[in-house]
C-alpha cells in the first residue's frame, strides 16, 4: 500500500510538472497564436533570477514567488514591445524571431554564468514519509502551487474585466478596437502574463533541476507537445493533456526508466493527435476556457 501511494504521488508530480512548464506557453500560443520558441528561455531566466537573488541574500520564497514572475514578466513586456508587436498574424516570422531571441538569451546567460556547470540551490523543504518510503516535501509543494496557479489563471481570465477584455480582443481585435479597447495594451499585458507564468515555473523548478543556459531545450519540447495535444482551450487543454501525457510518462518511467518514459510521452502525443487532430479540447471540451 505504501508503495502504491508513493507511485501515485510521483505520477501526480509528473503531471503537475508538465502543467507547470506548459501553462505560460498555453497563454501566449492559445490566446495570441504566437509560436514562442523562446518559451524555454523564459523558464531558464526565471530559474536564474531565483539563483542570483538567493545567492545575494534574498529569501528564497520571495525570489521564487515574487521576483521570478516579476522579472520575466517585465522581460516579456519589453520583448512584446520591441519585437512581437510587429509580427502578429505572421506565424512563420514570429517563429523565426523567437528562435533568434532564444539564441540571444542563451548567449547572454552563457557569457555571464558560463556553460559547463549547472547552478543549483537547495530545495527549501525537507522530506515527507510515506510508510517505508520518502518523497520530497518540495515536490508536494509544487503540486499544490500548480493547482493554485491553474485556479488563479482561470479566475483572471474568466472573472475579471481584464480577462474578459483580453479574450474578446484575441477573438476579434477590430471589434474590440471599435469599442474603445486599447488592443496594443491588451496584447502587451497578455504576453507579459504568459512570460510571468513561465518565469514563475522556471523559478519553482530551479531547486529541483538546477539551472543551465541551455536548460530551456529540456522544457520547450514537452511544453509544445502538451499545448498542441490539449487543443485550443487554454486551461482545459493544458490540464487534460498534462494528466494524460504525464500519467503515461510517470507509469512508463517507473516500470522501465526515465528515457523510455520520455519516448512513451511522445508516442502517446502522436497517437492522440492522430485520433484527435484538433487536440483534446477540439474534440471533447469545445466550449471550455
Amino acid at each position: 500500500m505504501d508503495l502504491l501511494v508513493s507511485i501515485i504521488f510521483q505520477i501526480v508530480y509528473v503531471i503537475a510538472n508538465l502543467a507547470l512548464i506548459s501553462l505560460g506557453l498555453a497563454i501566449i500560443f492559445g490566446m495570441m497564436r504566437v509560436i514562442n520558441l523562446a518559451h524555454g528561455e523564459f523558464l531558464m531566466l526565471g530559474g536564474y533570477t531565483v539563483v542570483v537573488a538567493t545567492n545575494n541574500g534574498v529569501n528564497i520564497w520571495i525570489a521564487i514567488l515574487i521576483l521570478s514572475p516579476l522579472v520575466v514578466g517585465l522581460i516579456g513586456i519589453i520583448v512584446e514591445r520591441l519585437l512581437i508587436r510587429f509580427l502578429y498574424g505572421r506565424m512563420v516570422d514570429t517563429l523565426l524571431a523567437t528562435w533568434g531571441l532564444s539564441l540571444l538569451f542563451i548567449g547572454l546567460i552563457t557569457s555571464i554564468f558560463g556553460a559547463s556547470t549547472a547552478t543549483t540551490i537547495s530545495p527549501p523543504l525537507g522530506v515527507i514519509t510515506i510508510g517505508e518510503y520518502t518523497s520530497s516535501g518540495y515536490e508536494l509543494f509544487l503540486i499544490g502551487i500548480t493547482i493554485l496557479l491553474l485556479i488563479a489563471v482561470f479566475l483572471v481570465l474568466k472573472m475579471t474585466t481584464l480577462g474578459l477584455v483580453a479574450r474578446g480582443t484575441m477573438q476579434n481585435a477590430e471589434m474590440a478596437s471599435a469599442l474603445g479597447v486599447s488592443t496594443s495594451r491588451i496584447y502587451m499585458l497578455t504576453f507579459g502574463l504568459g512570460a510571468a507564468v513561465s518565469g514563475l515555473a522556471g523559478g519553482l523548478l530551479a531547486p529541483i533541476t538546477g539551472v543551465l543556459p541551455t536548460i530551456g531545450t529540456v522544457y520547450i519540447a514537452k511544453a509544445f507537445i502538451t499545448v498542441i495535444s490539449g487543443g485550443m482551450a487554454i486551461l482545459a487543454g493544458t490540464t487534460s493533456a498534462s494528466i494524460l501525457l504525464g500519467a503515461v510518462n510517470g507509469v512508463v518511467s517507473f516500470v522501465t526508466g526515465p528515457t523510455l518514459g520520455e519516448v512513451a510521452l511522445l508516442l502517446a502525443a502522436i497517437i492522440l493527435l492522430r485520433l484527435m487532430p484538433r487536440g483534446i479540447t477540439g474534440s471533447i471540451f469545445r466550449k471550455s476556457l
